[in-house]
């Protein structure tokens, strides 16, 4: 089943993240445990630019780490079978910031499931993030649903 254009609301409905770590703005579009393209709006009214870095603020990188993680945890949790769990962040590998993210960028996350160890509830996703047109990140995510 495909599910397109999810709200804020929505999205706290499917996962336990909320203000001010909550990085999903809506999602674009999704495949339940297949894929999904999440939104996010870098708020230049964040807390986390005063002090990364003062007069050039850049989006931390651990944040496009968080919000590929997250729009996992989106794609995942919007399965039946793992509906209603806790995702747990177990690693990130293969990452490569490849461009900053700015306070004001809208950014695009999209992740699509890589495999999954069913018995144990560990899944690894790939996941990009492009701000515009530019690819910002990459990675392969790995989460334990409990």
């Amino acid at each position: 089943m495909k599910i397109s254009v999810l709200n804020k609301d929505d999205i706290k409905m499917i996962i336990p993240h909320r203000d001010p770590l909550l990085l999903i703005d809506s999602v674009a579009e999704l495949e339940p445990g297949k894929r999904i393209t999440a939104i996010f709006y870098v708020d230049p009214a964040r807390d986390i630019f005063a002090g990364h870095f003062p007069g050039n603020p850049v989006l931390p990188g651990i944040y496009t780490v968080e919000m590929m993680a997250q729009a996992a945890d989106i794609m995942m949790l919007s399965t039946n079978k793992y509906k209603g769990k806790t995702p747990y962040f177990l690693g990130i590998d293969n990452v490569r910031f490849k461009s900053k993210i700015l306070p004001g960028d809208q950014v695009a996350i999209h992740a699509s499931i890589r495999s999954e160890i069913e018995e144990k509830g560990i899944i690894a996703c790939e996941a990009e993030v492009f701000n515009g047109a530019e690819q910002a990140c990459t990675g392969i995510v790995t989460l334990a649903m409990r």
